[in-house]
C-alpha cells in the first residue's frame, strides 16, 4: 500500500534524503520511503497487513523530531 504525504519546510535535499532514510530504518511496516524536495512530496510503500494509522502518526512524528518547522500531510 503506497501513502502520499506532502512536506512543507524542509530544510534541503539532504534533509529530505536523511528524513526517507530514517522512515524506512525505524518505522515498522516501511518497506520504501522517498521524498521529493523539489515538489514536497513524500511516497511511503508499506506492509499492507500493518496499522496504516499508526504507521501515519510514527510518519509525522519522526519528521517533526527531525525538522520542527516542517508540516506533513497525508494526501
Amino acid at each position: 500500500m503506497e501513502l502520499k504525504f506532502s512536506v512543507k519546510g524542509i530544510d534541503c535535499a539532504d534533509c529530505a534524503e536523511e528524513i526517507a532514510r530514517k522512515i524506512e530504518k525505524k518505522i515498522k511496516g516501511v518497506n520504501n520511503a522517498n521524498i521529493s524536495f523539489m515538489t514536497e512530496k513524500l511516497f511511503v510503500e508499506i506492509d499492507d497487513n500493518c496499522n496504516k494509522e499508526n504507521v501515519i502518526e510514527d510518519i509525522k512524528k519522526l519528521i517533526k523530531k527531525a525538522e520542527p518547522d516542517t508540516v506533513a500531510e497525508e494526501l
